[in-house]
């Protein structure tokens, strides 16, 4: 048991949980960067779970989190376990006892805020489209999805017009975007008005930063479930996050699978279908084929490789 508790309290020490708590100073816990409380719809509603100041989580994504009265037995364990320890570290435990203690980690994922590359203009320009324009598919995200609209070489111009020519598109992705930034837009004024009839989401991998894989997954599950409200006669094709770094190990790309392996859980079979086409993107030795340089972007080849894995399922969506 007393090696148990160490162990606790060393990777409360250094935020190594999966549980989303970690050591607080005499401050407490850093309120998460998001929007106003008359920004910020919380609360939970159709099954979905909330958290505070946080948007509605779908219980398939939901991060498992200790109850108030959990906490509390956890601290006092942690409490006795200082007082009483008699190991060589003894001392160094008592020096900050008063830092050692579990409060819960703010998931900033799920908290909508009006991201800095979600300029007012941009967002205004969205936001009149939705409200007047005339379109079946929803294209949402950050740059990967934003740079269909980029020309070739790099960009999915060329692309778009190739596989989706005969069908209408809006795309309201936002390169450098975040899960947060898509619910803000979402809930003031680009999820109202005109409803498609299909959405294509990915989103998180501008999570990685401050975010871990269970709290990205969470702010996934937060959009898909903004998305059902906002169009709930559509279906969502939610992707995968899509795989970057040089390898299998890069440290981003490993966190996004792990979000990946938990937000397949939102695919119902009715209006959220959730597909990985990441190998299409994999050489045998997990390097990225048809990406940019940075290893983060889509290419024209990859823009190809995507439309081809896609376009019959969203255009059968639409006729």
């Amino acid at each position: 048991m007393r090696r148990y508790l160490i162990g606790i309290a060393f990777a409360l020490a250094i935020g190594a949980t999966t549980l989303g708590v970690f050591v607080a100073g005499p401050q407490g816990p850093p309120a998460p960067t998001g929007a106003p409380a008359a920004q910020a719809r919380g609360g939970g509603g159709g099954g979905a779970r909330g958290q505070r100041g946080g948007a509605p989580v779908p219980p398939e994504v939901t991060t498992q989190r200790p109850a108030a009265d959990e906490l509390l037995k956890i601290n006092a364990a942690l409490k006795r376990f200082v007082n009483t320890d008699t190991s060589p570290d003894s001392a160094l435990l008592k020096k900050y006892a008063d830092l050692i203690n579990v409060s819960l980690r703010a998931n900033t994922a799920i908290v909508p805020v009006q991201s800095q590359v979600r300029t007012t203009e941009r967002h205004n320009g969205f936001v009149e489209t939705a409200k007047n324009g005339d379109f079946d598919i929803l294209f949402a995200g950050d740059s990967i999805t934003d740079w269909w609209q980029q020309a070739a070489p790099n960009g999915g111009t060329d692309v778009q017009k190739k596989y989706f020519g005969d069908v209408k598109i809006a795309n309201f992705a936002v390169a450098g975007d975040t899960t947060q930034g898509v619910l803000w837009g979402l809930q003031n004024g680009e999820g109202q008005g005109h409803k498609p009839k299909a959405v294509m989401l990915m989103i998180g991998t501008n999570n990685t930063g401050a975010n871990t894989g269970f709290e990205i997954a969470e702010g996934v599950g937060a959009v898909v479930y903004e998305l059902r409200k906002d169009f709930p006669d559509a279906k969502i094709l939610l992707l995968a996050i899509f795989a970057r770094g040089a390898g299998p190990t890069d440290a981003n790309r490993m966190k996004n699978d792990e979000a990946n392996k938990i937000i397949a859980r939102l695919d119902d079979g009715q209006h959220v279908f959730f597909k990985n086409i990441n190998d299409k993107f994999l050489d045998d030795q997990g390097r990225l084929i048809g990406f940019r340089a940075d290893n983060l972007h889509p290419n024209a080849q990859g823009y190809e490789t995507w439309a081809m894995a896609v376009g019959d399922t969203l255009k059968g969506w639409v006729k």
